[in-house]
């Protein structure tokens, strides 16, 4: 985990700095006209004047004491900014997860259990369909058939203005269930549903083609064959003989993807106008903003050793022949 993390932190420390384009510059082009000391002060006050080793050394001695240093074109604390901007990334990551989920175990299932059917056929077609188009791409369509045609969901956004519920955990459909506005649970459900069917379609193609795959596999199995013979009934023979069985390679994928689903969806948040990490970080791109740009892929980095590892632990439950 630690090579991983301070390798990740070295790439994109070097990278940022061989894009084109100066912060300084940036920043002193949206103010008018400038003096050199002027901008020589402002460099100096960011340590942007200083050699590329002395900043990454500045950098990971504060990523070891938790400061993250401050934003150069917000003016505000960079692990601020983010755990402002972490809980819309959450619910937006929760919300495509349970959409993908619930489209991709009936079909992976119903595929496997009805091999070489219409359903199958169909269902493995949606699959691949899913896995061929772009997340933005559909969110695009989405929003011009639903949102702009037909009228039936909101553009973008995350919640109409004045209709936020009391603030509990950030997570805006979480807090209207806890507080007990319906009114909030509503508008907030009705703005997540667009950007978690875009950001969830590939997930779902994808998981609903490793459950058909390994359902297949399960059911071949001799003690699904015994279990048959003894009279089981087929539903039991299918959830509890195989699927479980069936769960532990659908577990690592959907462990892989939900990291995907949080450090992802950059493209989806901009095409959607949500308020998260992913808005946030192309926004500091684009501004050259290096401090904030290096922390969210830090943290993004972060994600994916962490579902790594959660995988590692459901998969000793799932299997109890699995020790770590």
């Amino acid at each position: 985990m630690i090579p991983i993390m301070l390798g990740i932190a070295l790439l994109v420390f070097v990278f940022m700095r061989l894009l084109p384009g100066d912060p300084v510059d940036i920043m002193m082009g949206q103010e008018g006209a400038v003096t050199e000391s002027q901008i020589r002060a402002l460099r100096a006050q960011f340590r942007l004047d200083r050699p590329v080793p002395v900043q990454f050394g500045h950098f990971m001695r504060g990523v070891l004491t938790g400061d993250l240093g401050e934003s150069l074109t917000k003016q505000k604390p960079v692990l601020r900014l983010i755990l402002e901007r972490l809980p819309a990334t959450i619910e937006l990551a929760c919300g495509a997860l349970a959409f993908g989920l619930a489209v991709a175990l009936p079909i992976g299932i119903l595929s496997a259990t009805r091999r070489g059917s219409g359903l199958d056929r169909l269902g493995m077609a949606g699959a691949f369909l899913g896995i061929s188009m772009p997340a933005f791409w559909l969110g695009i369509v989405l929003i011009q058939i639903l949102a702009v045609r037909w009228h039936v969901l909101p553009v973008g956004g995350r919640m109409p203005y004045g209709m936020e519920p009391a603030a509990l955990t950030g997570l805006y459909v979480l807090d209207a269930l806890l507080t007990g506005d319906g009114g909030a649970l509503v508008a907030g459900l009705r703005h997540l549903a667009l950007p978690s069917i875009a950001l969830g379609a590939v997930m779902a193609a994808l998981v609903a083609r490793v459950v058909r795959s390994s359902m297949l596999e399960a059911l071949s199995r001799e003690y699904v064959v015994a279990a048959r013979a003894r009279g089981v009934a087929e539903r039991w023979v299918v959830a509890k003989h195989a699927l479980r069985n069936a769960m532990l390679p659908t577990v690592t994928l959907v462990g892989l993807e939900f990291g995907v689903l949080l450090s992802g969806n950059m493209i989806v948040e901009t095409v959607f106008g949500w308020p998260g990490i992913g808005r946030l970080v192309v926004d500091a791109i684009f501004a050259r903003d290096y401090p904030v740009v290096q922390s969210v892929v830090m943290f993004y980095a972060f994600i994916f050793v962490a579902a790594n590892l959660i995988v590692d632990l459901v998969y000793s439950v799932l299997d109890p022949r699995v020790t770590l």
